[in-house]
């Protein structure tokens, strides 16, 4: 980590865009919180506690239950289309119109 507290910023900046053929926006601010250690993590206890997934100790109050549901292919291929998360998305949907509906 020595190397990176005595990084060139703009040289590595330069080298970069010139290799990419372009300017890259937020590439010096990146270089810098690399430099000044943010986000970095050391050691073995930081980077278990940054591995994938939801962080441990977190549970959901209400558990979720599978179900099947048929749904216009029209209107299952537009959630689909909205990216990750669209089931997430009908369940919040569904509650909305539930409130609405004076149901919950």
């Amino acid at each position: 980590m020595k190397t990176l507290k005595t990084l060139d910023i703009d040289k590595v900046a330069a080298a970069i865009e010139a290799d990419a053929g372009q300017t890259l926006p937020g590439l010096r601010e990146s270089l810098k919180e690399a430099r000044d250690g943010h986000g970095l993590a050391h050691t073995p206890e930081q980077i278990v506690a940054r591995r994938r997934g939801r962080p441990a100790g977190t549970t959901q109050a209400i558990t979720k239950e599978p179900v099947k549901l048929r749904l216009d292919a029209d209107v299952l291929a537009a959630l689909r289309a909205s990216g990750d998360g669209w089931q997430t998305r009908i369940n919040d949907m569904l509650r909305a119109s539930l409130r609405l509906g004076g149901l919950v």
